[in-house]
């Protein structure tokens, strides 16, 4: 199968416009999640897609002269993004990881994509979302192509196509949908948070670099956790938006996503496209 990682970029972000070219070590968010994800072993490509906006020109210009491939479509049908960034790299399978996600660890992408590999059978749609266990941050959904294209064709509303798998999981009539949750029974989707959206995320995974970067490029999950369990002050940066998701301001439209899986008192009234 030709496997295709997606992440979806653009600078445009409304609570943090460009973090995904803030530095971190030398180099921007991007060009460091992206390389977390490459040691990843069950894909064939990894591809940025950004959008045609003018303020996006530097991610491509990031991705022309990393030599990291990209694709360039609609900045709120974010749907209609992974869809045809799909069609151009003639994927089988798209796997869906937003580019806020830089701590995500590769093994999480290879055990998620895997687990959709063995069991394609009897599954339409797999992610670790549903319910998530992992940290937050460490987001991948598993799409084949076919899939993709129906719910291109059928997914209406406007957070369906923002978000671009939500008529997916509130469909389950429609697709055999699968989870793969922590193998060890954990549950730290809403206690540990290591997604970027706030500059508090930025200084917490700033931090997180740089403890364990310059010794293990390649640290992992069970890393950043030994990591802020001897240093609790580096979980503080960040703990006021623990919880927090785009999940809080939909709960009265999905069906699959209750008020367990966000933080419904917290809202700063901004949209969540990224």
């Amino acid at each position: 199968m030709n496997i295709i990682i997606i992440v979806q970029a653009r600078m445009n972000s409304t609570r943090l416009p460009g973090k995904v070219l803030l530095p971190i070590l030398g180099k921007s968010i991007l060009f460091r999640q992206i390389e977390r994800i490459k040691q990843a072993r069950y894909f064939s490509k990894v591809v940025v897609a950004t959008t045609k906006e003018t303020s996006d020109d530097l991610i491509a210009k990031l991705c022309h002269n990393e030599e990291i491939e990209f694709f360039r479509g609609d900045e709120k049908d974010v749907l209609d993004r992974h869809y045809r960034a799909g069609l151009e790299y003639n994927a089988d399978v798209v796997v869906k990881i937003p580019s806020d996600c830089p701590l995500i660890d590769p093994k999480i992408i290879d055990k998620v994509i895997k687990y959709y590999q063995d069991n394609r059978e009897e599954y339409d749609f797999v992610s670790n979302l549903h319910p998530a266990t992992y940290p937050d941050g460490n987001d991948v959904e598993v799409i084949p192509m076919s899939v993709l294209e129906y719910t291109h064709t059928r997914a209406k509303k406007s957070y369906e196509r923002e978000h671009t798998t939500p008529f997916i999981w509130d469909n389950p009539d429609l697709f055999r949908i699968g989870n793969c949750a922590w193998e060890l029974g954990y549950n730290f989707s809403m206690s540990h948070r290591w997604t970027l959206d706030y500059p508090e995320d930025y200084h917490f995974i700033s931090e997180v670099y740089k403890k364990l970067y310059p010794s293990n490029p390649a640290f992992g999950l069970y890393d950043i956790l030994s990591l802020v369990e001897d240093h609790p002050e580096i979980m503080e940066i960040n703990n006021k938006y623990v919880g927090v998701n785009w999940y809080r301001k939909h709960l009265h439209q999905l069906k699959t996503v209750d008020k367990s899986q966000t933080r419904i008192e917290y809202y700063d009234g901004q949209t969540a496209a990224i």
